[in-house]
């Protein structure tokens, strides 16, 4: 990015913070924890959808697509509203270059980790998905040190322990049932929360670039476009031609699972911490746990109560230690 672009751009959120926090406010971090946890919320949603719509016959691929399908249309007539108000504030629009770095990132964190978090979902249940993907802040930390230049501290070692011990006892709850399925479906969902974790930090960097809003709208076109490559790639499009009673869980995982959060979790991105974003994300099981006892019947074990326990008091841990260490 040149000087002169740089130069165009307003003061992001983030540096708005500075500001407010010099002066005893903090209003646009409070903000940015509100949006977090809506966000956090509404995502915890997108479980129970689809495993309410793997109740009829459809697949990942083609779950997935009609998703993206549908959200694509309202990203980017939201992107271009974003365009149209930054170039009439006279702003300078964000290059080619920018957008496709932010529709990379889209790749990264709403084609992969989702693709690979529905066919997880195949196998296992919605309560362990969610628990398993509230792990990534941990992996923000590792991935930030092998290869952002942050640093790793062995406070991370006893929440990393915890966590993944609790993850081991309802593995172990399920795995007896299920076997190699069970294995290979966390092993999904795990493979999307590394990624997801991944996207967080390179999200950061590109949502100070070109603002919350071009970037959602960008990143999740990207997003998008993978999701119906692939399917065009490996079905006919009269596949997507799915039973009526599906539709209803897509048009909820298009809108109130995918458009309304992402938008929250990008514009909390832009006002607090990577690290602190995710760790709101503690909520999530949570709702998840109560919307699939009363929507998919799913109980939880005394062994998995258990493990639920030392997974949520493990990313607490992890936020602790991160907010002693800030404060530090």
């Amino acid at each position: 990015m040149s000087s002169s672009e740089s130069a165009a751009e307003p003061p992001t959120p983030a540096s708005l913070d500075v500001v407010a926090g010099k002066r005893g406010i903090g209003w646009n971090s409070l903000i940015g924890y509100l949006f977090a946890i809506t966000g956090a919320v509404l995502f915890s949603t997108k479980a129970i959808a689809i495993k309410l719509a793997y109740q009829h016959p459809v697949d990942a691929e083609t779950l997935l697509a009609i998703r993206m399908g549908l959200a694509l249309p309202i990203y980017l007539a939201l992107g271009s509203i974003a365009a149209l108000r930054k170039r009439a504030a006279g702003q300078r629009l964000p290059s080619l270059r920018r957008l496709l770095a932010a529709a990379s990132c889209g790749l990264i964190g709403y084609w992969f980790a989702s693709y690979t978090d529905f066919i997880g979902l195949l196998w296992i249940s919605a309560t362990f998905e969610r628990l398993i993907l509230i792990t990534y802040p941990l992996f923000v930390v590792i991935i930030g040190w092998l290869f952002f230049g942050g640093r790793l501290y062995w406070g991370i070692v006893p929440s990393f322990v915890c966590a993944y011990g609790g993850l081991a006892l309802i593995f172990g709850a399920h795995g007896g049932g299920g076997g190699a399925n069970v294995a290979l479906g966390a092993a999904m969902v795990l493979a999307a929360a590394i990624a997801f974790a991944l996207y967080q930090l390179l999200a950061k960097r590109e949502i100070g670039r070109i603002g919350s809003e071009l970037f959602t709208a960008a990143a999740m076109s990207g997003a998008a476009a993978g999701s119906l490559v692939v399917f065009f790639a490996t079905h006919k499009p009269s596949d997507l031609m799915v039973a009526r009673e599906i539709l209803p869980h897509a048009a909820f995982l298009a809108i109130g699972a995918t458009i309304v959060p992402s938008y929250f979790l990008n514009a909390a991105l832009a006002r607090i911490s990577a690290e602190a974003n995710g760790a709101i994300g503690m909520i999530s099981p949570v709702a998840t746990i109560v919307l699939a006892a009363l929507l998919l019947g799913e109980s939880l074990t005394t062994l998995e109560i258990v493990g639920t326990a030392l997974v949520v008091s493990g990313v607490a841990w992890f936020v602790l230690s991160e907010r002693k260490k800030a404060a530090g």
